[in-house]
């Protein structure tokens, strides 16, 4: 009984030394304190229950909104509440391997994941032989944080189907709310203004293109739980009214990117339906390869010729794909990459250091390159590209490392469809592999993963395919030759 009074007066203690300081920061119009309470309580709640705290971070994530949107003028940047509690997950993490001194050894030891030690060897590398060590050093560790949450973390979550399920449920739902919240500031501009569609989705979204990548991903992963047979009527019926609405904002984002995403994902979706042999999608590609170094002069002439800039018309937006001459998106993404490829010509070998291209891109522009939308003060976007950012960044390994994240996803992917132990497994697996297509095409024209917002979707998605390579399949035995 004492302790219990002891325990109670120390309660009252600690609620009341709350309301005197909070009284204070009211008082002086500051009400940042009275999240204080909030954030206690995410903490006990993930040192009591880590698997469900990754399941809360995967439901902010949608909604997390930068650090600098409350303080403009700081230097660093992080998603809020998200990376601080990433980076609690992450502590977590390391204090439980150091105390159980285990892991599961068949994640560990699968492919994917030996890329995945290379990225990361990579990146600490070239942070450390950084042009710019604390940008550098940064970006890796908001790399390990999203890597131990959605990877490491989610598998051993995803051993469960259900919980994967769950996972990008929780995701949808929070975007249903970001959804709302753009389509709600698209409406006072008129819905069909496609200018509007750029800065509309802002703060929860830095741009239409991000927006647009995650809802590409995202409509596959409703239409893996739609065409599981364990969802039953009712959250059907739900998931095609989500479907509906994750689309219709997907036109409405004006991203050309996300919508050749999800182009090209349909087409690999017949290709592995109609179970297309590899060999002949390697012939294919080589022979339309071959055409288009034929063409290209041609090509390039044409697509000179062709003016229609970015349009609220659909036909004409599409059109405008193809501007190399007078779109400003299209050009300015241009000129990136050609400063990437000038920044890699300088320092092929380590690069310019992980997160720095944006600050260091400028010198390398060309005044006959340059838009109306140039800029000298690294403050719109990086290299607009997932392979050519890291080559200037981090060398010729650097996108050594992302093809190869590309190459080993993909197989890991199609060899758990193949093998699949039942339908509903091989229907998840299936419309993961599309997602991640639609984000592998658009990061020849955009790059995001240093954001939640598709480091979650694109992480997570891996993470399922290697758990139902390693745990949800049938592979057959190999023979043993006499």
């Amino acid at each position: 009984m004492k302790t219990d009074r002891k325990n109670i007066i120390w309660v009252l203690i600690a609620v009341l030394v709350f309301i005197l300081i909070d009284g204070y920061f009211i008082a002086h119009k500051n009400l940042y304190f009275n999240l204080v309470p909030f954030v206690l309580f995410i903490l006990l709640f993930a040192v009591f229950s880590l698997d469900k705290t990754i399941l809360l971070i995967t439901f902010f994530v949608p909604v997390s909104i930068p650090l600098r949107t409350f303080f403009p003028g700081l230097s660093v940047d992080m998603y809020l509440p998200t990376e601080p509690l990433m980076v609690g997950v992450l502590i977590l993490f390391l204090l439980k391997i150091l105390k159980d001194r285990t892991f599961d050894k068949k994640v560990l030891k699968h492919p994917v994941s030996i890329v995945i030690y290379f990225s990361l060897f990579w990146i600490l590398v070239t942070a450390l032989t950084s042009t710019m060590p604390v940008v550098s050093l940064k970006f890796f560790l908001s790399r390990v944080w999203f890597l131990v949450t959605f990877y490491f973390l989610a598998t051993q979550l995803f051993k469960n189907p259900k919980n994967f399920k769950l996972f990008m449920g929780l995701y949808f739902a929070a975007f249903l709310i970001a959804i709302a919240y753009t389509l709600k500031n698209h409406l006072s501009y008129g819905l069909f203004d496609q200018q509007a569609a750029n800065f509309v989705c802002s703060p929860l979204y830095n741009d239409h293109t991000a927006y647009g990548a995650a809802l590409a991903i995202s409509i596959f992963g409703i239409l893996g739980i739609i065409f599981d047979k364990r969802t039953k009527g009712f959250w059907r019926i739900v998931s095609f009214l989500v479907f509906g609405v994750f689309v219709f904002a997907l036109v409405f984002s004006y991203s050309r990117a996300a919508w050749l995403g999800v182009s090209v994902a349909i087409v690999v979706m017949f290709v592995i339906l109609f179970k297309i042999r590899f060999k002949v999608v390697v012939f294919l590609t080589l022979l339309l390869t071959i055409a288009g170094v034929l063409v290209y002069n041609q090509a390039m002439n044409d697509l000179k010729k062709n003016k229609q800039d970015s349009s609220t018309n659909f036909e004409k937006h599409i059109e405008s794909m193809t501007n190399i001459t007078t779109d400003a998106s299209n050009v300015e993404r241009l000129n990136r990459w050609s400063c990437a490829i000038r920044m890699f010509e300088k320092k092929p070998i380590f690069g310019w250091g992980p997160g720095t291209y944006m600050f260091q891109y400028a010198p390398f522009q060309l005044s006959y390159e340059k838009t109306i939308i140039s800029t000298n003060e690294g403050d719109r976007g990086n290299a607009h590209s997932e392979y050519l950012g890291p080559l200037a960044e981090s060398g010729v390994l650097g996108v050594i490392y992302v093809l190869l994240i590309l190459v080993f996803t993909m197989i890991t992917g199609l060899r758990a469809y193949k093998y699949a132990e039942n339908k509903e497994i091989k229907i998840l697996v299936l419309f993961t592999i599309l997602g991640l297509v639609t984000y592998f095409v658009h990061g020849f024209l955009n790059d995001f993963l240093d954001t939640d917002k598709l480091s979650s979707l694109f992480w997570g998605s891996i993470a399922f395919l290697v758990v139902a390579d390693i745990y949800f399949t049938k592979k057959p035995e190999k023979k043993i030759e006499e």
